[in-house]
Order: C-alpha cells, then structure tokens, then sequence
C-alpha cells in the first residue's frame, strides 16, 4: 500500500472521527437548548451562545477527569448557566454590594452572638429535615441573592417560632429597601441594610402576595399580607467558623456571603467544593447555610443558593468547613431575632 494511499485513509478517518463529534455535541445542544427552553434573538447571538456552550463543555470534562482521578474534590456538570462566559456569569448572578466600612457599621448595630453553654454539638445538621427551609428559588439575572438570603434566614426563624413554613417575599425587598436604607435592588445590597428595613417596616409581605418578577419596580408594601416581623439581627464574628457552626447548630439557618470564583462555581454539581482561588476578603454573593456534615473525610458547609433547582446539587453546594474561613463563608454572618 502506497504512502499517499494510507494519508489519504487517515485524513478520511479523521473527517468522519470529526463529523461524528460535531454531530454528538450538536445533539447535546439541541438538547440543552431544549431543556432549558433557550431563545435567541438571532443567529449570530446562539452561534456565539454555541461556542461558549462547547468551551464549557471542554473545560467540565477535563475537570472531571481530574476529578475521578482524585486530584479535585468535587464534581461539575452542564446547567442552564453553560451558554454563559465565566465573568459574564460572575455578573449576571451574584449581587451582593457594600464597602467594607459601611457594612462594619451596619454590622455593628446588630446584637452580638452569644455561643450557647453547656451544648455538645452534633456532628452533623440539616434543617431541610426540620421543615424549616422553603424549596430552591432562582433570582434570575437580577443582582438579588441578598434578598433570598435574608428571607430564607427569616423564613427559618418564623418556622421554629410559630411552626408555620412561610415563604417570604424578595420582590418586596428589591422594591423598597433602598433610599436611606442603602440596598440598590437588581444592583445589588447586602442582609443586614434588608433585616433593617424589615424592622422599621414592621414586617415583609409573603411571597404569593408580592411574588418575584427579577426587576426593579416601585414598593408596593401591603401591611395585611404581611408573612413575618423581626426584631433585629444577631452579627457573627467575622471569620470565625466554630460561632458560625454553633449558630447553624443551635439557632437555624443563617445568612451568610461567599467569594463565587468564575467558572468552577458556575458549573459545581456534587463532593465538597474546595477552590484555591477563593479570596475571603473579596465575597460578592449571599447565600443561605442550612446545615453542615462531613463526606469523604472532609468537613462541608451545606448551602442553599438562589439559581434555581437545576443548578449545583438540587440548588445546593457542600463547601469546605474548618478551611481557614474558605471563601469567606463565615466573614458575614448573621440572622435575624423574631
């Protein structure tokens, strides 16, 4: 068999290997698309929507080879988020906005946590199974997460106080915790500014009666729909990852703000999230500790997020516990008196 025979055979070889992979990932598209019931304003935008999609793709498997081979700790998968570029993620879905100043002040007119005495932790908890967690919400692309963190908080607390499971409305904090109180809706605002508005406005309306819509629009409060009052709010000391656990433990679920690193977070699906690239001193997303436990032999932080079911675990991700304040989850902290 000639030379110029058996290049032509491999070139054809590679030709069909090629379209063979192209028609495999046009189906995973199709499929995505499908799924998650993607719309495009143009050709144009879903080509490039399609390149994003495959680079995500490329970077999950090579992530999960790694994974089975024991050099990372946690899993990732395509969700509605794969269309999106790791930054343009970053912006899109996080949402929590202060400077640091400004929020140590706030902080600082919180009630100071009181670690319970004479109390043996357990190894493990989750309030889901208590019934005092609502089901996984999705903020969409508006800058909110502080909002769902400060309602499942509050959600949590008006549980173990009534018994009653309320879910509690977002849309009315994006609406109506700004001006002095220093929130910026879709643009994002922080816990505390919100458990103070919730006092001074002697309560939140439910969530079916000021449902979310993912926008900015004009405060339309109505005191006979309200769901649940406060008192105040309890800070934590930043950092500290036992008074964090006591909390968990001892109080019920308990807002709290984390650094979301581009890209791995974006994509995470099961194990313990473990990222070398998380800053503590650069949170930028509110999210909701519901628990904590150990898998694998390492100790996790179980969180609700606000990206809807579909995304992480169920809307859930275990992230590393006891790893020196692992991207920042216990540098805000804090939850509300009812």
């Amino acid at each position: 068999m000639s030379y110029s025979l058996i290049f032509t055979l491999l070139v054809m070889s590679a030709l069909a290997h090629s379209a063979f992979l192209d028609q495999l990932l046009d189906k995973e598209w199709q499929a995505f698309t499908k799924e998650h019931r993607k719309n495009y304003q143009d050709k144009d935008v879903e080509q490039l929507r399609y390149m994003i999609f495959n680079e995500n793709r490329i970077k999950i498997a090579e992530h999960n080879r790694r994974f089975a081979n024991g050099e990372v700790s946690f899993k990732m998968a395509i969700n509605e988020y794969s269309d999106l570029m790791s930054q343009e993620f970053s912006d899109l879905m996080t949402g929590l906005s202060f400077s640091e100043y400004e929020e140590m002040s706030t902080f600082d007119e919180g009630l100071t946590f009181i670690s319970p005495e004479h109390v043996t932790l357990p190894d493990s908890v989750d309030w889901r199974s208590e019934g005092a967690v609502t089901g996984v919400k999705n903020q969409k692309s508006c800058g909110s997460c502080w909002a769902f963190s400060t309602t499942g908080s509050l959600e949590g607390q008006h549980f173990r106080k009534t018994g009653n499971l309320v879910s509690l409305s977002e849309q009315n904090l994006v609406d109506c915790s700004g001006g002095s109180y220093g929130n910026h809706g879709c643009s994002g605002g922080t816990m505390t500014r919100a458990f103070k508005y919730i006092k001074d406005n002697g309560g939140i309306d439910t969530e079916e009666s000021y449902p979310y819509k993912a926008v900015n629009d004009k405060c339309k409060f109505n005191r006979a729909t309200i769901g649940a009052t406060i008192n105040g709010f309890v800070a934590l000391p930043a950092g500290d990852e036992k008074k964090l656990a006591e909390a968990v433990a001892t109080i019920g679920p308990i807002s709290v703000a984390i650094h979301v690193v581009p890209g791995s977070f974006q994509h995470y699906s099961s194990g313990v999230y473990i990222e070398p690239k998380c800053n503590p001193k650069k949170i930028n997303h509110a999210v909701l500790a519901v628990g904590y436990g150990t898998e694998g032999g390492r100790d996790f932080w179980l969180v609700k997020n606000s990206w809807g079911g579909s995304w992480g675990d169920k809307g859930y991700i275990k992230m590393l516990r006891n790893g020196n304040n692992q991207c920042g989850i216990s540098s805000m902290a804090c939850y509300p008196t009812v």
